[in-house]
């Protein structure tokens, strides 16, 4: 009984994780939705299909809104890569149930081929390439000339990527990825955001020639009196 309990709540848990797959019809999905219309319309005028989602400090979502966006952009019909670009806590093979043995760090490092390690998910359309083996030094192997030939790499294959990139003030890797990306998204949690972290993420992004698309408010109640419990505002 035990062991069907903790597997059911790792089910859940991933179920709740794809809510875009798992349960499209739901008011969260149709959110993510519009937020996918949202970054089409931004690239009327502008090639933006290279995107970065970040958050200014852990536990704020990022990681989970760039799994959906993925989803929502491969379910109508895009080609679309999810690249796990959290080289100190990778968390999207966990979503899809792949192993991360071999993925982004691989590459940079030359030793793999980007096809020897993108691999394909339950969700039609939508690759991702993991972490990959945790090295040491992740921000000085975002900044090696490999990344650029792989960003122009996978232009060549796909409609939409995807980045999941680590917290802006925790380390200097979103800055790194932003400068590579045709725009940045900033994902703040309701509650547990503070304003001025949030405003200082946008400080550095700006600073890094990052082109933020826009914030995304995540976990908001509608409940919750937002003049007591919200703790970030207009930018």
């Amino acid at each position: 009984m035990g062991r069907n309990r903790v597997r059911r709540k790792k089910r859940l848990e991933k179920e709740r994780s794809l809510i875009t797959f798992f349960s499209p019809k739901s008011p969260i999905s149709e959110q993510y939705r519009t937020i996918r219309t949202n970054i089409q319309f931004a690239s009327i005028d502008t090639d933006t299909r290279v995107i970065t989602i970040t958050s200014a400090s852990p536990g704020e979502g990022k990681s989970t809104t760039a799994a959906n966006l993925a989803a929502a952009l491969a379910q109508q019909d895009y080609k679309v890569l999810l690249i796990d670009a959290d080289l100190r806590k990778p968390s999207c093979h966990y979503y899809f149930n792949i192993d991360n043995h071999l993925g982004l760090t691989n590459v940079l490092l030359n030793r793999n081929n980007l096809s020897e390690v993108v691999r394909e998910t339950i969700i039609p359309n939508l690759s991702l390439l993991t972490c990959g083996t945790i090295p040491p030094n992740p921000s000085e192997i975002l900044g090696v000339k490999r990344m650029n030939s792989l960003m122009n790499e996978v232009r060549g294959f796909y409609d939409y990527v995807i980045i999941d990139s680590p917290p802006v003030l925790v380390v200097t890797d979103a800055q790194l990825l932003a400068q590579k990306s045709d725009g940045v998204i900033l994902v703040v949690s309701s509650g547990h955001t503070i304003r001025e972290n949030a405003k200082k993420a946008k400080e550095l992004l700006t600073h890094a020639r990052g082109k933020i698309l826009g914030v995304i408010l995540n976990r908001y109640n509608r409940k919750i009196n937002k003049k007591d419990h919200l703790y970030y505002g207009d930018y």
